[in-house]
């Protein structure tokens, strides 16, 4: 079609365009549905008459709304050019999320490329949760998605039993455009904005979080067996006899994996366990649509949004002590100094002996004398496991793997659901040594498939790019450092550089900096390795129950036992990849904004308080602060940091005052007051609690001065980096 429109070289009627191709009666659907398609997709446009036309040759680009809170927003194009700035008068066309084509008109006044837009290709929000007002009789709703930056105006017959104050579902019945505001229609309320878990619900529908299971998939799982039946065992290694147990926290509920190690020689024999969730859930079936439409289990505080239904999950599926289950199989040979000498996979049947924590092991490793009665005749393997993960833990020092020296915050709650204190998670050798296990059967999987050229998804995390390698030199640079490599630096580069400056006062600023430097790891199925881990190639294996990717992964490796293919029903790899990259990321923000809630809602009290903090981020118009022991993010704004004017130095991630010469850098020590939490909006506002200090003017002659490096002794934590 566009050969055809762009041999013509003017506008073609659909009907001149369909006589041309001799497009026949039968196809005739077909063709003017392809034409719909294309409409959508911003490679076509018809004009005022009717016309085709071809919009690379009007000079028009396409692309997706990005709406800002403030009322703006931007024109992200396909192509990845330049975005284009959208004033308010050009959103009050469109909301966040729309497919637009739109053109350039100029610049702004802050240089950057403006636009307008010509058509709505596709609308992305059907329904929108937000809160319920009404002011001089007028009914609208402000959407929890604060980029979505228009109120949806509710007519009174449409607010059904919703009151103004209520968190509400709307459905857009008219989408906005130039003349009018959008308008909706209540077909859900959810409640009072401040009910009990109702940030969680907030959350479920403002990122489109799946969350009920499909009937077909309630029905399908209604229809499982209880337990695992004689059929089920047919070709399967029979490993019941082996001890195997399972290590987890206190809460967890879901046990994919389950370990068991003894010595073979100076070596260790390791068999690592995974649930077969493949058995139950298979390739296009009703489980298997909504698993793939969740991508993962989402992890709320006090609640989860599994990946397939609780008598998968918690039951069947789950490696439950004292019960046979069916499993995968990566049963290892490692030497004494962590190698991987050689490996297998195979379907199997397995008896978990014992439902172990974190907490217990460590006690049973610290103390033989403490170990409860019943974990006593597992003691002897539980040393192997340690004894094999500090083989493992030297062989990922030699391949020179990126450790970054971070700790978890956990949120406590009361019985209303509120939190009454945050506390960090203590991390001790017995997380490290199930860590290390899943690592090594998770690189043997990688390899398994890779060296049988199976398609698969991959774990990918590849280096910096040229840009955040060019900003990350430039700031080492300042420091009087460097980091190793070249143009290509490896993980082995990074991590000598982190040995260099454990010791230093501004180790938390310089590991701060190399962690942003890095990307954000993907699924996909081309195999480039996983650079932070140093790795040639790694793929997700141990949790089929919770994440996608891994059950995929599950039916690959069969497919190889078995001398097959398997090629996913309905997607590519390729496609599978980026959606299960979308809904990891997805689920991310969902928790983030859930989390964030509950910090704003835990501060309310605590106005006029001060604390101490470390500066997390350095933005032009402030910085952002987390408070010490809390893990609790606000901003003191730039007018808050003294009298003075600041400047950004975006390569030394630094405020500096011009007349002072004081710098607020990335990770230095500040005493911050609380000044204002804003429910709403989940924003926490700070003023430096030592404003004397902060106003102090300086002669421009006296050398620079820093706020407090933060001591290495004195950091609080971050979360993990995800691998």
């Amino acid at each position: 079609m566009l050969e055809a429109l762009q041999t013509a070289g003017v506008p073609v009627l659909p009907g001149d365009l369909a006589r041309d191709m001799a497009v026949d009666a039968r196809a005739r659907e077909g063709f003017f549905g392809r034409i719909d398609a294309m409409q959508r997709d911003g490679q076509l446009l018809i004009n005022r008459k009717g016309e085709l036309c071809v919009v690379a040759k009007l000079g028009l680009v396409t692309g997706v709304v990005q709406g800002h809170p403030d009322g703006f927003g931007f024109l992200v194009p396909d192509d990845g050019s330049a975005d284009l700035f959208l004033g308010p008068r050009e959103m009050h066309k469109v909301l966040h999320g729309d497919r637009v084509t739109g053109r350039r008109t100029g610049t702004d006044k802050r240089g950057r490329p403006e636009g307008e837009i010509v058509d709505v290709l596709e609308r992305a929000n059907r329904t929108v949760v937000g809160r319920l007002y009404d002011e001089h009789g007028i009914g609208f709703v402000v959407a929890e998605n604060r980029r979505i930056n228009q109120d949806l105006l509710v007519p009174p017959e449409e607010r059904g039993k919703a009151k103004p104050g209520d968190v509400v579902v709307v459905e857009i019945i008219q989408q906005p455009s130039p003349q009018r505001e959008a308008i909706a229609r209540v077909i859900e309320v959810l409640g009072g904005y401040t009910d009990p878990g109702m940030e969680i619900e907030i959350a479920l529908r403002k990122h489109d979080l799946p969350h009920e299971f499909s009937g077909a998939a309630r029905k399908q799982a209604d229809k499982l067996p209880k337990t695992v039946g004689d059929g089920d065992r047919a070709g399967r290694v029979d490993i019941t006899g082996l001890p195997l147990v399972t290590i987890d926290g206190e809460t967890a509920k879901d046990f994919d994996d389950a370990v068991y190690c003894e010595r073979k020689g100076k070596g260790f024999r390791l068999v690592v366990a995974i649930a077969d969730v493949s058995h139950y859930v298979r390739d296009g079936d009703a489980l298997d649509r909504d698993g793939r439409d969740r991508g993962t289990s989402v992890y709320f505080p006090r609640r989860v949004i599994p990946m397939l239904p609780e008598v998968l999950s918690n039951e069947l599926c789950s490696l439950k002590p004292e019960v046979d289950r069916l499993c995968m199989v990566c049963d290892m040979e490692v030497n004494a100094d962590g190698a991987i000498k050689q490996y297998k996979f195979y379907a199997a049947v397995m008896h978990s002996r014992a439902r172990l924590t974190y907490t217990q092991v460590w006690n049973c490793l610290s103390d033989e004398k403490s170990a409860p009665k019943d974990a006593k005749p597992l003691l002897p393997q539980l040393k192997n496991l340690y004894a094999l993960y500090h083989a493992l833990k030297e062989a990922r020092e030699a391949r020179g793997a990126i450790d970054f020296d971070t700790t978890e915050m956990q949120l406590e709650f009361d019985v209303h659901g509120k939190i009454v204190r945050i506390v960090p998670v203590v991390r001790n050798d017995a997380h490290k040594l199930i860590e290390e296990c899943m690592l090594a059967a998770n690189v043997c999987t990688a390899e398994y498939l890779h060296k049988h050229e199976h398609p698969a998804l991959y774990r990918v995390h590849e280096g910096p790019t040229p840009e955040k390698l060019a900003i990350l030199r430039e700031f080492l640079a300042s420091c009087a450092l460097s980091l190793p490599g070249g143009e290509d630096p490896t993980a082995t580069d990074y991590a000598k550089l982190l040995l260099t400056i454990k010791d230093r006062p501004d180790y938390a600023l310089l590991q701060t900096v190399l962690l942003r430097s890095l990307q954000q790891a993907q699924y996909r199925p081309e195999n480039v390795g996983h650079f932070g881990l140093s790795y040639e190639a790694y793929a997700h294996f141990t949790s089929p129950i919770r994440r996608y990717p891994d059950l995929l992964v599950h039916r690959a490796i069969k497919a190889v036992i078995a001398r097959k293919q398997y090629k996913p029903s309905g997607a590519t790899w390729a496609e599978l990849g980026v959606h299960c990259s979308l809904t990891e990321r997805r689920a991310d923000e969902a928790t983030r904004d859930v989390e964030n809630w509950l910090k704003c809602y835990f501060m309310q009290d605590k106005v006029g308080e001060t604390f101490d903090g470390t500066i997390s981020g350095v933005t032009g118009f402030g910085v952002f602060v987390t408070l010490d022991e809390l893990n609790i993010d606000g901003l003191v704004h730039v007018t808050e940091l003294g009298r003075d004017y600041f400047h950004f130095d975006q390569g030394r991630h630094a405020m500096i005052g011009e007349r002072s010469g004081r710098v607020f850098q990335l990770a230095g020590r500040v005493r911050v007051k609380v000044a204002r939490v804003d429910l709403e909006t989940t924003k926490i506002d700070f003023t430096l609690a030592d404003e004397a200090v902060a106003a102090t003017p300086v002669a421009p002659a006296t050398r620079t001065r820093y706020s407090e490096p933060l001591a290495r002794s004195n950091r609080p934590g971050k979360p993990r980096a995800k691998r």
